[in-house]
């Protein structure tokens, strides 16, 4: 039996995906408001279910250095394939928000298995060579995140944007993955570039 762990930051949206996952022949191991919560993350889990990139702040810290679950996150941002790539999990997967319960328990089963999964439109939309995924179109950075990258553009560590907006160096990078996945780049010094072009922020 697959143990799942329903991640959702409110009562109501942890409550819909348990009805989802009534007919999934999964055994629901935990439901918390955060991988960051102080029930914390139940040690039978072998999947975790996201409800939203939201609540995957701090996760590498919180799931530690050795793979032991799979993840499966709900949006309909196909860049946040990057922030989880970077996450030690066994196996990982993307699905939309509008997902059915029979897609959501196929998934479940997948990433349980160490497969890849992903929503076909999500897939295209990281596939196809003439949609590039270095414009925000749609997806613009919170005031967190623009608060994360300005500091990074005054030449600021980890540990000093930590200090300066009183967060943790886990939460900073949590940010920055979110920040390479929104603008489509794989350092620093390129998502300043990239925000500055965009005018995101003012070098």
């Amino acid at each position: 039996m697959i143990h799942v762990v329903i991640v959702a930051p409110t009562p109501a949206l942890r409550a819909g995906l348990r009805a989802l996952l009534a007919e999934a022949n999964v055994e629901i191991a935990g439901a918390v408001s955060s991988l960051a919560d102080p029930a914390g993350l139940p040690a039978a889990a072998d999947v975790i279910l996201a409800a939203d990139e939201s609540v995957l702040i701090d996760a590498d810290h919180v799931l530690g250095e050795e793979p032991r679950h799979a993840a499966l996150l709900l949006t309909d941002d196909a860049r946040q394939a990057d922030v989880l790539r970077r996450l030690p999990l066994t196996a990982w997967g993307i699905l939309t928000h509008d997902v059915s319960a029979a897609e959501l328990a196929a998934a479940i089963h997948a990433v349980a298995q160490g497969l890849i999964v992903l929503a076909p439109e999500l897939a295209l939309r990281l596939l196809h060579p003439r949609q590039p995924l270095e414009e925000p179109a749609g997806e613009p950075l919170t005031a967190r995140e623009r608060d994360v990258l300005e500091l990074v553009s005054q030449g600021l560590s980890n540990k000093q944007i930590a200090q300066r907006l009183q967060i943790s160096e886990h939460t900073v990078k949590f940010h920055l993955s979110s920040i390479f996945a929104k603008l489509g780049v794989s350092s620093r010094t390129e998502a300043v570039n990239r925000g500055a072009r965009q005018g995101i922020i003012t070098l």
